[in-house]
């Protein structure tokens, strides 16, 4: 079992990928937080196999929570609605291991956090 961790200060958005990831047999949602200061301590409670960040949130942007699990035992996945190479460029700087837009398939998504959760990279 995938354990999976959304952080997205939209709520319907978050909730949303809950409901369509959790529907997997192969992924849990295991937790759910709306800001990016919310992202470490709930990585420290949960241990997630994979977090999927928005990459604009209040606080601390999933830029700045993906350069902190830089290098630990948590994939990384910037989920956005920003197609843009600036910030593309900067999630990948991060140490991100996929890089998806939202309006990306549920299936799609799926199999990104099935790839990067076997240590391959999705962009």
């Amino acid at each position: 079992m995938i354990k999976i961790m959304l952080a997205d200060d939209q709520q319907l958005v978050r909730e949303a990928l809950a409901a369509l990831l959790g529907l997997e047999n192969d992924i849990e949602v295991v937790a759910q937080v709306g800001g990016g200061d919310e992202v470490i301590p709930a990585i420290n409670r949960y241990h997630p196999d994979v977090v999927l960040l928005d990459i604009e949130m209040p606080d601390v942007s999933g830029i700045e929570a993906a350069k902190i699990l830089k290098g630990t035992d948590c994939a990384v996945i910037i989920v956005t609605t920003f197609d843009r190479p600036g910030y593309f460029q900067r999630a990948v700087d991060a140490g991100v291991s996929g890089y998806v837009v939202k309006d990306t398939p549920p299936d799609e998504l799926a199999a990104a956090v099935r790839r990067v959760h076997h240590g391959l990279r999705v962009f």
